[in-house]
Formats: C-alpha cells, structure tokens, sequence
C-alpha cells in the first residue's frame, strides 16, 4: 500500500447515518420550539444518531490510519481537509464578530442621530451613544418603547474571571506545544503529562465560564440585556462550545497516545486537534479586547 500513488477509500454508509441524525435532530429542536411534544424526543435520538456516527467513522479512520493503510497523499489530503475546516471556523467567528462591532460602531451611534438619521426617538431619558450604557442604565428605567429590558446593575469585571481564563488558555497552549515537541522527541510520558495538564487547564476554563455566567446573571446581565447580552453570550457562549469539543478531543488524542498511537514521523491526528485548540486559544484573545476590555 505504501507504494500506491493515489488513495482512493471504500464506499461507506457513515455519511448517511449522520445526514439522517442531523436531520431528525433539527426537526426536533424546530418543533420543541413551537411546542411540540415529541420535539424533546427527536432531539435526543437525532443526537445519539450523530454521536452514533462519529463513534463508528472516527474509529474506522483510526483504525485503518493504524493499520497502515493510508499513504503520504491521505496525510496531505487530512491536512487539507482540516485546514478548510479552521477556516470555515474563522468565518463564523468573523460573522459574530462583524454583528458586534456592527451594533458598537454604527448602530449605537445612529440610534444618537448621527448619518443623518434625525428622527430617532431617545429609548430612555438621559440616552447617550455609548456601548457601555447600552447594557448598564441607571436600574429600574423604562424604555419609551414599551420593551421589557433585564437592565445589568454592574458590567463583567475584565480582570477578573476573564483575565483568569485568558492566562489559563494561553497556558494551555504552551502545555500543547510541550506535548507536541516531547511526541516529536518520542517521549510518551512526557507527551501524556502534558496532555493531562492542556486537558485540565481547558476544564478549569470551562468551570471559572460557567461561575462567571453565574456571576452575570446574578447581576442581571443575561440574554434580555439588549444588544449587549446577546452579543455577549453569542460570542462567549460558541467559544466555550468549541473548549468543551475540543477537551474532548484532546481527550481522545490522551487515549490513542497511551494506547501507543502515533509516532515522530506520524501523527497529524495529534497536529489536526493541535492546530483547533491553538485556533480557540486565539479566538478567546479576540475576545478578551473586544467583549471584555474595549
């Protein structure tokens, strides 16, 4: 097989199965939406459907990857494959980002008249074009609108939690790239140490997130908060779903390490999820300015 030129794999039925998961997934979360009351129950089995395919397809890609089926052309063709995909990861992020400075930098001053637009009527008494007072007004104010507003009584402290969580990821990533040399070094030991350490810095993370919500909420900063809740959970919240994927993630690479997986010269499994973790690392910096400090 090693001197094959081109890699061409068997049919498989995975591709069904998922399209078949998420399809009965949506349909359900459309439906508990509207009330519906097997909605709930779609929604569960579409999901063990997916988590059903991800099980059988990543494992036969593992398995055939240890049994030396693949060649150079499947490695470049990984590579590739995970490449589009960050990038497909960008622009989602880029789209959020986009809707936040979007509502910072032009709607909140056209709300205050600027471009000409002259005839916007003042949402509460004292209004002023500034992003901070967009999610903290004095408490108890009326919108002239009508509209039922959580208003915060006090903004997410930028060096607090969030400047916790930002050392905690950035140290992660270095306790990664340790992982990544030491498996290049092909020192196993090393290299399931500092997974071990990348896999609960990312959990401590995700605690510390889930007590700052806690916190917000509390406060009365949640997703009723105007432009500024939901912009705020919008962001924060995917960021956190693409940690908890990808602690599972590296969690898998940890198992397929200690079950003597991968060696110096072949390991872009262990790179793919590398390159994602590294990929979230540099999303929550973006996020660090822009959500909490700016």
């Amino acid at each position: 097989m090693s001197e094959q030129k081109y890699y061409v794999p068997d049919g498989t039925y995975w591709p069904i199965i998922g399209s078949i998961g998420v399809t009965i997934l949506f349909v359900g979360f459309a439906n508990q939406m509207h009330g519906v009351s097997w909605g709930a129950s779609a929604m569960v089995l579409g999901f063990a459907i997916v988590i059903f395919m991800l099980f059988g397809w990543l494992g036969q890609v593992v398995n055939e990857s240890v049994n030396g089926i693949y060649n150079s052309q499947v490695d470049r063709s990984f590579r590739w494959g995970m490449s589009w995909f960050i990038f497909s990861e960008v622009m989602f992020f880029a789209a959020f980002f986009g809707a936040l400075f979007y509502a910072r930098q032009i709607s909140v001053p056209w709300l205050s008249g600027e471009g000409n637009n002259l005839y916007t009527p003042e949402l509460w008494d004292g209004f002023k074009a500034t992003w901070q007072q967009i999610a903290f007004s004095t408490p108890g104010t009326t919108l002239k609108s009508g509209v039922e507003m959580s208003i915060p009584t006090q903004l997410v402290d930028t060096w607090g939690l969030p400047a916790l969580n930002t050392a905690l990821l950035l140290l992660s990533g270095v306790t990664l790239t340790f992982a990544h040399h030491a498996l290049r070094a092909e020192r196993r030991n090393q290299v399931i140490s500092w997974l071990v350490a990348t896999i609960v810095l990312g959990v401590a993370f995700l605690g510390f997130q889930v007590a700052e919500y806690g916190h917000a909420y509390a406060d009365g900063l949640q997703l009723t908060s105007g432009i500024y809740g939901s912009t705020f959970y919008m962001l924060t919240g995917f960021h956190g779903f693409h940690v908890t994927i990808g602690a599972i993630m590296l969690s898998v690479i940890l198992y397929r390490v200690q079950k003597g997986h991968f060696s110096a010269d072949s390991h872009f499994g262990f790179e793919g999820v590398a390159w994602y973790w590294h990929f979230v690392d540099v999303v929550w910096l973006g996020l660090f300015v822009f959500v909490y400090w700016l």
